[in-house]
């Protein structure tokens, strides 16, 4: 399917549409893909670690693996209803079907400016005085993309692209926008698992 009225930040549109299998590849395909492929690839730096490396704190103040995988699991599950919740009004979406949207957004999170302080807001279930087996976490982080991967799939991506919710520091984000945010910020602190997994198997 073409999207001529998507206005992404890309170059020109052989830059927007990935070609797979010699299909376009929707920009919400390709955002789904890479929610997946950054995930797996942080549940590979775990393997050799121990559960107790898991959920063991390189400082005081600093979340363990375990605990920043559970925040990154928070986010998105605070993220999923509201999805939800929205897509009641998908008939205000198919209303506005012919107007241009936007695809991409800069990744805030990298921002020096980003108030990482907020992070409290998703504090993690589990920690070291309360331990889950790293199975646990790997089968609650891939449900939970799924029920999203399934929430976003199979839309005509004009209709998520014209529903809008507000953020204090995103500003007006459509769901599409919404879902690419979701996705840097798991890679924000999958970068943090990666550093941790290493400093463990040096």
């Amino acid at each position: 399917m073409y999207y001529p009225i998507c206005r992404a930040r890309f170059g020109s549109w052989a830059d927007f549409l990935l070609l797979h299998d010699g299909n376009a590849a929707s920009v919400l395909s390709q955002y789904l893909v890479l929610m997946d492929s950054q995930r797996e690839s942080a549940f590979a730096t775990l393997e050799g670690l121990t559960d107790s490396q898991l959920w063991q704190r390189p400082a005081p103040k600093e979340w363990s693996i375990g605990e920043i995988l559970d925040h990154n699991y928070l986010l998105f599950a605070s993220m999923y209803p509201i999805l939800q919740w929205l897509w009641k009004l998908s008939w205000y979406g198919r209303l506005r079907h012919n107007r241009p949207y936007k695809a991409e957004i800069e990744d805030l999170y990298r921002s020096p400016k980003f108030p990482h302080w907020v992070g409290f807001l998703w504090m993690p279930r589990y920690n070291t005085r309360k331990p889950v087996p790293r199975e646990r976490l790997k089968m609650e982080m891939r449900a939970l993309h799924t029920k999203t991967r399934r929430f976003y799939e199979d839309k005509d991506e004009a209709v998520p692209g014209n529903l809008y919710l507000y953020d204090p520091f995103f500003g007006w984000c459509n769901l599409i926008v919404t879902l690419r945010i979701g996705i840097y910020h798991d890679q924000l602190h999958y970068d943090d698992v990666l550093r941790q997994a290493r400093e463990f198997n040096q």
